[in-house]
């Protein structure tokens, strides 16, 4: 007598289990990418934590403050600081007056810091398409859009450790 396969009676474990192994996923190929970051910007003198923070500082048509960078980002606004002040000391940023708040400055980036950017991201560039050669863009594209979408799915949700049952740790 043959066994038919055993089908979950429960599809939300199937779900579950799927969203935790796409969380695990996005944590070590964050946790890659930094790595690699690190080491194209090394002899720039950008971390991945710098050059993420020039990164949002490129994306903005206007100078922002070191709490709007991190929001962007959605970094912790120490993190930021802390990588700005870095940075401010190795002439890679600026700290410009605001006029709207006057103790938070808005942050720019100096020529080295311009220069530094470009080329980090000319280097990560070429990297990219060396090891995304034999995928197709819509594929990528569909990645993105999937984490797009459980990101705001993310930001919209009033889950909090006490409303899901979850013990904080």
């Amino acid at each position: 007598m043959s066994h038919s396969p055993t089908v979950s009676a429960e599809p939300k474990s199937r779900l579950r289990r799927a969203y935790v192994g796409f969380v695990i996923e996005v944590f070590r190929l964050n946790g890659d990418q930094l790595a690699v970051g690190n080491t194209l910007g090394a002899d720039l003198g950008l971390t991945s934590a710098r050059w993420q923070v020039l990164g949002a500082i490129s994306l903005s048509p206007v100078p922002l403050p070191v709490a709007h960078i991190a929001r962007n980002m959605g970094l912790a606004r120490q993190a930021v600081q802390y990588s700005v002040d870095e940075m401010r000391a190795d002439g890679l940023v600026r700290l410009e007056p605001n006029l709207h708040h006057k103790r938070a400055m808005l942050v720019a980036m100096t020529d080295k810091g311009e220069a530094a950017y470009r080329e980090a991201s000319e280097r990560h560039g070429r990297w990219a398409e060396s090891l995304m050669a034999d995928l197709s863009p819509e594929r990528i594209e569909a990645a993105s859009e999937l984490l797009r979408d459980i990101q705001c799915r993310i930001a919209s949700s009033t889950a909090t450790p006490a409303s899901t049952g979850i013990k904080e740790i």
